[in-house]
């Protein structure tokens, strides 16, 4: 046996505004790093075009959510303009437990309360290279009003501040090159002597 043995996954939660390219970031990785499990998140916003019910998220109706929230069934949850988004918490908190490095792709709202639960997990607060590329996204998707880009837009303004309370962040100017830096931060929070020794005495030399 050496030295260093898993007893815990890694909690890596992805954030960051609508429209910094999350879903599209966090897609690569997940090819990248096939070992990773990835928490689908429930939500009451309707199906865009392509998505599918346990892929990309688990579509619920207001009712179903809400009682998710009352029985305590979520990791997290946050209403985002005017829909519920949350993270079923059975599935994360089993994967952990056996060892498995979990992924999160969430809102910068219901990340703060993971945070709250799992301190030791990895923040990440991905970015769009400015607010007008921000916008483009968010218009390109063609699924929104002027109203609501307008709204995504005032909330990411107010999301970008909340960059200090996460521990890296990366600028998604190019996909790739964004998934490489992901790829880079979960290897080297994997080497950190404080996760390698939780919980563990090691003496050199036995």
């Amino acid at each position: 046996m050496g030295i260093f043995q898993r007893n815990e996954g890694l909690l890596i939660v992805l954030s960051g505004p609508s429209g910094a390219g999350k879903g599209t970031v966090s897609a690569l990785l997940r090819e990248r790093m096939p070992e990773l499990t990835y928490s689908v998140s429930a939500t009451t916003r309707p199906p865009r075009k392509g998505e599918k019910e346990g892929v990309n998220y688990f579509f619920k109706t207001r009712a179903e959510f809400e009682r998710m929230i009352a029985e305590d069934q979520l990791l997290e949850w946050a209403e985002y303009v005017g829909n519920y988004y949350g993270t079923p918490r059975r599935l994360v908190e089993e994967r952990l437990s056996e060892g498995k490095d979990v992924l999160l792709e969430i809102e910068v709202q219901g990340a703060r309360q993971v945070k709250k639960r799992f301190p030791q997990g990895v923040f990440i607060f991905l970015i769009p290279p400015s607010l007008e590329e921000l916008r483009r996204r968010i218009e390109q998707r063609g699924t929104e009003s002027e109203e609501v880009v307008l709204s995504r837009l005032k909330r990411a303004e107010e999301e970008l501040k909340e960059m200090s309370h996460y521990d890296y962040v990366v600028v998604n100017d190019q996909v790739e090159r964004a998934c490489e830096r992901l790829c880079s931060i979960i290897a080297a929070e994997h080497c950190r002597v404080d996760r390698l020794l939780s919980g563990k005495t090691v003496t050199w030399g036995e």
